[in-house]
């Protein structure tokens, strides 16, 4: 299969111009007239990975290897020193990034990992209603998403409405209809912010909530006729 009919069908799933304009989902290394057997998902792009692949495979990645422009190829540095490998091995990548977080990821984390049937989702927000204190439900979260720290802001003793954002999205705290919003990357101004604004926050991890990414596209990509690899992608942290 080519590797621009991959691209098409990949953009009719989930569309590439619904990404953010600081994104750069979409075909990030490749010949759309390469011709592909074998796909694997993954997270990120690392060196160990590419040191897996079979040459002429097609990386699908969540986070683009490449954002903004590139200065100069050190391939030394990152990311040009893995560019370069993939070059050498003719691996084609495409990124699924802010796109499929709306059309897919957000919800289905919500519905599969959190076991939420109800939701209502609006651009990267996937609200949901609980009624739970708020001690209780951070532990069932921390449970689900196998949290080994759980990092809060309490501003509730209960739960009645929560949003999901996966990632990365603090910045979506202003307006939200929610009591608590479950999140990644949260940071200190970020939980000063949610303290004036009496939101709740629960920090789930960015690898932590975004790791299901190849378990969420992998069957949408089973009509391909092509070997579908699912890669263990590897957080870049380690807790103690």
């Amino acid at each position: 299969m080519k590797l621009g009919a991959i691209y098409d069908a990949l953009d009719a799933l989930s569309p590439f111009e619904l990404q953010e304009k600081w994104d750069n989902s979409g075909l990030i290394v490749g010949d759309p007239a390469q011709e592909i057997t074998t796909i694997v998902l993954s997270i990120d792009v690392d060196e160990a990975l590419l040191e897996e692949l079979e040459e002429g495979a097609l990386l699908i990645t969540h986070h683009p290897l490449i954002f903004g422009g590139l200065d100069a190829l050190d391939f030394t540095q990152y990311p040009a020193k893995l560019l370069q490998t993939m070059v050498k091995k003719n691996i084609a990548n495409i990124a699924m990034h802010t796109n499929f977080d709306q059309t897919h990821l957000n919800r289905w984390v919500a519905q599969e990992v959190l076991g939420e049937s109800a939701i209502d989702q609006e651009g990267f927000v996937a609200c949901f209603d609980v009624d739970s204190d708020f001690e209780t439900f951070a532990r069932d979260v921390a449970e689900r998403f196998g949290l080994a720290q759980l990092k809060t802001v309490r501003c509730h003793e209960r739960l009645k409405r929560v949003a999901l954002v996966t990632g990365s999205g603090a910045s979506l705290m202003r307006g939200l209809n929610a009591d608590c919003l479950l999140t990644g990357d949260i940071k200190y101004h970020d939980a000063m912010e949610a303290k004036a604004l009496g939101l709740s926050m629960i920090d789930i991890g960015h690898f932590e909530s975004e790791r299901f990414f190849p378990e969420v596209l992998a069957p949408h990509l089973k009509n391909f006729g092509l070997t579908v690899i699912i890669s263990s992608s590897k957080n870049p942290f380690t807790y103690y």
